[in-house]
């Protein structure tokens, strides 16, 4: 049994003072506030729940930088930026995928995050496009190395477009039929570690037909487990759609399928009004990725319509140009002021936008993940984050605007220690695996040579 003491704690009820948490086989065991430590106590400064980065394409990490040079065209966008993907997509096999996974998680780790969504549809390995479960396995060893925790969403990706059926040449490498994706799930569902969960998506409606769709939401349904799916993340997207469906995506979406609060739909950028509204009410999540789709030129989501009608969000790296949860909440945030001109767009429950943004995407992440408790309580997985409570950022701050400190002051985190199911991955601000998942990194670029 570990125990912890905290000077504060950000619990279920708020940030109590003299906390002192007992955790038995990854679980917290219980819980006491008010008290003093004791000799086999690890002592640290302020704790608050890890968050789940609920949107995450581990192999992007290695494209981070790489698609920053203007085109001789001069007209960049997501669709040009997407065929450098394609090029790295193709060369990453499942011995690089695992370094490349592993140096991500462990970034995510030591920047707060405890858990992440993998949506991965990279399926079959360059090196034996015939075997479509060993790029499972790399996650999987990914996730157990690095120590966080995993839910593993593998992904349809069917077809080219709404008017192709056919995948082209640099989809093939993960394209599966239907029937062979519906397969790879049921094998992995039974292989699901006690820090895993395994949930199923498709990768968008234009990559997927509808009656491949609705076998997909069927298994999510009947097992009630996660169901990713990118939507209206592009304009260009909408409008294919509206061609094909006669209707915009989201729209299409809820009158044509029973989407509920196990759904998590990524990015959702172009809504219209009543789009938002109808989405909210079904209580699903939106995976919402501030730093990629910036990168990407997305667009912004109508966060305030959205929340306003009580719609629940998550946030995720992405393509992970960047792995820190308080930038994307603060960018969040920043993107809402600059299109609407003013300030503390996101404050509806709480008066301080950084515990409101903080705390939305803790029970949104949770729900994305498969996780059934959101936060620090007794029964509730072990996966806590210690910050340093005599770092510069937190000075001068009490209860109330300490989560505004670590979401919109902006420099380098406090974060000392970080415990996932029960287990120390983080000490001393220091991954415990730091060398090893650096060195594998740098020879598995190497080997992939000229990334893009």
């Amino acid at each position: 049994m570990n125990s912890v003491y905290a000077k504060k704690a950000l619990l279920a009820s708020g940030w109590a003072a003299g906390v002192r948490l007992e955790v038995a086989d990854g679980l917290v065991s219980s819980i006491e506030t008010g008290v003093s430590a004791r000799p086999q106590d690890i002592a640290v400064g302020f704790v608050i729940p890890g968050l789940c980065n609920a949107h995450s394409h581990a192999f992007q990490r290695a494209l981070a930088g790489h698609t920053e040079q203007r085109s001789p065209e001069g007209r960049d966008n997501f669709w040009t930026w997407r065929e450098r993907m394609y090029d790295l997509a193709g060369r990453v096999d499942a011995q690089i995928l695992t370094a490349i996974a592993r140096q991500a998680y462990c970034e995510m780790l030591c920047s707060g995050y405890t858990s992440v969504a993998e949506f991965h549809y990279l399926h079959r390995d360059p090196q034996n496009t015939e075997e479509t479960d060993t790029m499972f396995a790399a996650i999987s060893t990914a996730a157990a190395e690095s120590g966080i925790r995993l839910t593993y969403v593998p992904v349809h990706y069917q077809r080219a477009g709404f008017d192709n059926a056919e995948p082209l040449p640099h989809q093939r490498s993960f394209a599966l039929s239907i029937e062979e994706f519906l397969a790879h799930h049921e094998r992995v569902a039974k292989l699901g570690a006690a820090s895993t969960v395994v949930g199923i998506g498709a990768h968008s409606l234009r990559a997927v037909s509808k009656e491949s769709l609705e076998e997909i939401a069927k298994v999510a349904s009947d097992a009630f487990v996660p169901m990713h799916l990118h939507i209206a993340e592009q304009q260009l997207e909408v409008d294919q759609c509206k061609s094909a469906y006669g209707d915009a995506p989201v729209r299409w979406l809820l009158e044509n399928f029973d989407v509920a609060s196990n759904w998590c739909l990524v990015h959702a950028t172009h809504m219209e009004a009543d789009e938002v509204e109808a989405l909210a009410k079904t209580a699903a999540v939106v995976a919402l990725c501030p730093s990629t789709e910036a990168n990407l030129g997305d667009g912004l989501f109508p966060l305030h319509d959205f929340l306003s009608h009580n719609g629940r969000i998550a946030i995720g790296s992405d393509s992970h140009v960047s792995i820190n949860p308080f930038e994307e909440l603060r960018w969040l945030e920043y993107g809402q002021r600059l299109v609407t001109r003013t300030r503390n767009v996101a404050s509806l429950r709480h008066s301080h936008v950084g515990s409101e943004l903080f705390l939305r995407a803790l029970e949104g992440g949770a729900a994305a993940s498969g996780q059934e408790i959101a936060g620090i309580e007794v029964g509730a997985a072990a996966d806590i984050v210690a910050l340093c409570d005599d770092d510069p950022m937190l000075a001068g701050h009490g209860d109330d605007s300490r989560l505004d400190a670590l979401v919109f002051s902006g420099y380098p985190l406090p974060v000392e220690r970080v415990m996932v199911n029960g287990k120390w991955c983080v000490v001393d601000a220091m991954h415990v695996q730091r060398e090893a998942a650096r060195h594998a990194y740098l020879e598995a670029i190497a080997k992939l040579g000229e990334v893009a």
